[in-house]
């Protein structure tokens, strides 16, 4: 899967509500963060408790351009927790992390702006 970091490109093609009602965006807070060397890219190997209508998932996110492991911990973070797994090296990454691309290409989380319950989902 391949997305621009491009802000001046077009927006990607239209598609209906009920296709973007399937995607499960929840709100976690980071546990734990650990640095990932066996990633091909930098990476940081995160834990995230969703609250317990999802639970406890792990993700790896290639943030490590913006934040060190310290700024992790008790981060609250946004991600799509209905992929499938995927498997990257010896991590089995459970939920995607959602973030924007900065100018020099770091990514930046996206992260909610008032305190909401662990596993709210994005209406």
């Amino acid at each position: 899967m391949h997305f621009t970091q491009d802000p001046n490109s077009p927006p990607a093609a239209d598609i209906g509500f009920d296709d973007f009602l399937k995607v499960d965006i929840r709100i976690g807070t980071i546990q734990s963060a650990e640095a990932f060397p066996e990633a091909r890219k930098p990476a940081y190997k995160l834990t995230i408790d969703f609250g317990p209508g999802v639970g406890i998932r792990k993700s790896s996110a290639q943030i490590t351009a913006r934040y060190t492991l310290e700024d992790l911990a008790g981060k609250r973070v946004m991600a799509v927790v209905n992929f499938p797994p995927r498997q990257i090296g010896p991590v089995k990454s459970e939920v995607l992390v959602l973030g924007f691309a900065d100018e020099a290409g770091g990514i930046v989380l996206g992260v909610p702006d008032a305190e909401v319950p662990n596993g709210t989902r994005l209406t």
